[in-house]
């Protein structure tokens, strides 16, 4: 009887876990992955705080909304349903409509080809620095550059074009020059994402050069192809069909002149990069999951999340615009997840089609296309802690970061990063205990080994009086025993 009690035991405990090995999460829920995958939910660290669209600004008309950027005090939306670029100010009110380029005379500019207007037609993507605003005219297959200095009669921006990208006459390879997302860095290199290109990012100089492809994105290796390609003849191979590097949807670049690319494509390898200048992907991934978006939600449902758009803040801090699950992700310049919010719907704080993502301050924007409305997110205050947080750590300041941290567990004793950071600044301390403590709360085995051997250390040191007194008697003993025995030895030889 008691065998039978403890194996139904075990066979409950197993289904349980099983259960809960996948995500159980809702749409109306935000929630953070544990250490065991499982999916808790944890405080919103956003909240939907305006709408952009035709009924909520005046004089807008929105078609789509296809990207969206903010620089300064402006926030610009490509919109190609209605071929135009839009200008809104940080309070939402419409400035500009641009979808004539016109020169610095204000005069219309004449495509010289084509004998044509420069008129904006299906533009998917925008960009915007210290010195221009770059417009993807997907329609025409053409970038404008535009100065985003100059100013007319009454004081406001003109945008005159100071340059139009045409596929540039070096540009080797069999990829078509189709840009739908543009963005550009530090150092005035423009990164441009061409529709359906298997051979990776455009790179161009800054007077619009081709320079190279930049980026690798690797297909996911079938094994039974791989198989079959390894023992087939040449001429079966000419018949098999060709594996292609997955397209790119969307490009970013961050303040420390990184690109940042995702991808739709789940033949993709991955779906998130952080390239360096060598076009390697060094995207940090130090969280639990080791994986970027939602784990599965049940045993049958194996689909991954496949991201629209990236946002990067100033403090490491980037944002995934998921298209699968509809959600926005959150994550550290490390790879930790900090909150997850969105889903499927029409409902308030929902989306229908999520096309782009960018950061307004502490604020997140997210464009939805079909719903042709522009979606702002203003952190909660338990969001307004965790953001603080991070750039606090980011910027070294690791004191008040620990001060922000410890606020964040108050508040949500579930935040397991928070532990962590906590844990962090005790151990930079050499707090070992105390470390260890939070370590031990954050699921951080890593760092929580690193902790108890400098704890151990510690005690070694404190007590090591001790230990030399016991080594000191236990070698006294043993010499003395040895001349005892010696001499014990010597008398029984005289006798």
């Amino acid at each position: 009887m008691t065998k039978r009690i403890i194996s139904l035991i075990t066979l409950v405990l197993l289904c349980f876990t099983f259960a809960t090995a996948y995500a159980e999460h809702t749409d109306d829920s935000s929630y953070i992955y544990d250490y065991w995958s499982s999916a808790n939910q944890s405080l919103n660290a956003f909240e939907l705080s305006t709408v952009i669209n035709s009924d909520s600004v005046e004089g807008l008309t929105l078609g789509s909304v296809d990207d969206v950027y903010v620089h300064g005090d402006k926030i610009y939306i490509a919109d190609a349903a209605s071929n135009a670029v839009d200008v809104l100010d940080t309070n939402f009110n419409l400035v500009k409509q641009i979808k004539i380029i016109r020169d610095t005379e204000g005069k219309i500019v004449v495509d010289e080809d084509s004998n044509k207007q420069a008129i904006l037609n299906a533009p998917e993507g925008v960009f915007a620095n210290d010195r221009n605003l770059y417009i993807a005219d997907t329609g025409n297959n053409r970038i404008f550059v535009l100065d985003i200095n100059a100013v007319d009669e009454t004081g406001e921006n003109s945008y005159p074009m100071s340059m139009v990208i045409n596929k540039p006459d070096n540009m080797v390879g069999s990829t078509e020059f189709i840009p739908s997302k543009v963005a550009v860095d530090n150092a005035d290199r423009i990164f441009v994402v061409v529709k359906n290109s298997t051979e990776g990012i455009i790179e161009l100089n800054t007077d619009g050069s081709f320079s190279r492809y930049f980026g690798v994105n690797s297909p996911t290796v079938n094994l039974i192809d791989f198989f079959w390609k390894s023992i087939a003849s040449d001429e079966q191979k000419a018949k098999m069909s060709k594996v292609y590097a997955p397209a790119f949807t969307n490009v970013e670049t961050d303040s420390d002149g990184f690109v940042y690319a995702v991808t739709t494509d789940t033949a993709s390898e991955e779906m998130a990069f952080r390239f360096n200048a060598k076009g390697e992907n060094v995207l940090r991934k130090f969280g639990y999951s080791k994986i970027l978006g939602d784990l599965p939600t049940s045993a049958t449902d194996s689909s991954k999340s496949t991201f629209a758009d990236v946002a990067v803040s100033d403090y490491g801090v980037y944002a995934l615009l998921d298209t699968s699950k509809n959600r926005v992700f959150l994550y550290n310049f490390d790879g930790n997840l900090l909150t997850v919010f969105g889903g499927k719907g029409d409902t308030k704080g929902k989306f229908n089609t999520p096309s782009s993502i960018c950061w307004m301050g502490n604020s997140l924007i997210v464009g939805d296309s079909k719903l042709a409305s522009a979606f702002v997110f203003n952190p909660t205050d338990f969001g307004a802690l965790v953001l603080d947080a991070e750039e606090m750590y980011f910027n070294g300041d690791f004191d008040g970061a620990a001060v922000k941290n410890q606020q964040i567990v108050d508040m949500n004793a579930n935040y397991d990063h928070a532990y962590v950071s906590i844990g962090k600044n005790q151990l930079m301390r050499d707090n070992y205990k105390a470390a260890m403590d939070n370590f031990r709360l954050g699921n951080d085995k890593t760092y929580y080994s690193t902790a108890f051997g400098g704890y151990r250390n510690l005690l070694i040191q404190k007590y090591f009086w001790i230990f030399a007194i016991v080594f000191l008697a236990f070698v006294t003993w043993v010499l003395w025993t040895e001349i005892a025995y010696s001499r014990k030895q010597k008398k029984l030889e005289e006798l």
